[in-house]
């Protein structure tokens, strides 16, 4: 029976899994974390206790995105190394840009990648920048992030334990509430307000985990970031690359108020809604504190919002103590309200 590809967005597991995970070249026992479900960045092997992590991701160019285009390819990509626990160090990136695009538009967008790069401390070592027809807006067509470390500082969303807390920051749909508001942003003034609206534009900026990740790995076992999917795809995904089970808490889980609104005009899940900049974190429950703590000093919020468990029982607990089971998401709803907005 034929397998039918996603319309839009990443493959899914059954794909992933009968498609890619089998064929992978050549096997190298210096690898200690390679391609996963759910797992968001490779590590190597370099020395006995030396690591390199590498991550690759592209970035849609969507056209709401272009006024903040390079600030979100750096952070997005850097995301992925910083989760693991080590610090992103160098990047190779791969500019696609479509036909008759301006000299002055290349060039904003390559200062905001450099500013965001100097920031954060990463070296641009490589990479392509050409125009080419059959895209419709500047894309990164695949940004590669790399971090040097020891082994023990790695923190893989595999490494979840039973008996660890379950933490979150910031909150769900961060990404999927930043975008439609700028994509929607007349009919959502006209809807909502200004005052809301220009609140949900500002999440834009908070569609990053690497201050959150680099922050909290010190006292956490394994983090994970929320992107296709959202919040409860990230939690399935860590629990099933850990081999646990999970108890997860729906009322604990903290919505930002203009992404609750905005989510709620659109008809869409906030909990299953692409969450780029959220951060889950699994715990020894005796780390809790000193991760909130150091969380709070960097003004990130923060929640503990259910605990992995021995059994292999993946749970949403309801409000009135009622379960449901935790799946994986098959489509986000984001995708169809965010090209709802264009067709409109």
């Amino acid at each position: 029976m034929s397998i039918e590809l996603p319309k839009i967005g990443k493959v899914d597991k059954r794909v992933f899994d009968e498609i890619i995970l089998p064929k992978l070249g050549r096997r190298d026992r210096r690898i200690l974390l390679g391609p996963a479900h759910g797992v968001d960045a490779a590590a190597v092997k370099v020395s006995r206790d030396f690591v390199m992590v590498a991550a690759e991701d592209p970035t849609f160019g969507m056209p709401v995105l272009m006024p903040y285009f390079g600030w979100a390819i750096v952070h997005i990509c850097a995301s992925d190394v910083a989760v693991l626990g080590i610090k992103p160090r160098y990047m190779l990136i791969s500019l696609l840009l479509p036909p008759r695009t301006s000299y002055e538009t290349l060039q904003s967008i390559w200062v905001q990648i450099h500013e965001e790069c100097r920031r954060l401390g990463i070296s641009i070592i490589g990479g392509h920048t050409g125009v080419y027809p059959g895209i419709s807006y500047p894309l990164n067509g695949g940004c590669v992030v790399i971090g040097f470390g020891r082994k023990s500082d790695l923190r893989p969303s595999s490494n979840a334990r039973p008996g660890d807390a379950l933490l979150i920051t910031k909150g769900a749909a961060i990404e999927a509430a930043g975008i439609l508001a700028h994509q929607a942003k007349e009919e959502l003034r006209h809807v909502l307000g200004s005052e809301v609206l220009e609140e949900a534009k500002r999440l834009i900026f908070q569609m990053s985990v690497v201050e959150d990740a680099l922050t909290a790995a010190r006292y956490c076992r394994a983090m994970h970031d929320a992107t296709e999917g959202g919040v409860l795809n990230a939690i399935y995904e860590m629990a099933e690359a850990s081999g646990v089970g999970v108890r997860v808490y729906k009322e604990k889980i903290p919505i930002p108020e203009p992404a609750k609104k905005i989510c709620k005009y659109f008809g869409i899940d906030p909990l299953i809604s692409i969450s780029e900049g959220t951060l889950l974190i699994s715990a020894s429950k005796n780390n809790v504190r000193k991760i909130m703590s150091a969380l709070k000093r960097k003004k990130i919020s923060a929640a503990v919002i259910g605990e992995f468990t021995r059994s292999r029982n993946r749970v949403i607990i309801e409000s009135d103590g009622s379960e449901e089971d935790l799946k994986p998401v098959k489509v986000d709803p984001f995708w169809e309200a965010y090209f709802g907005t264009l067709r409109r």
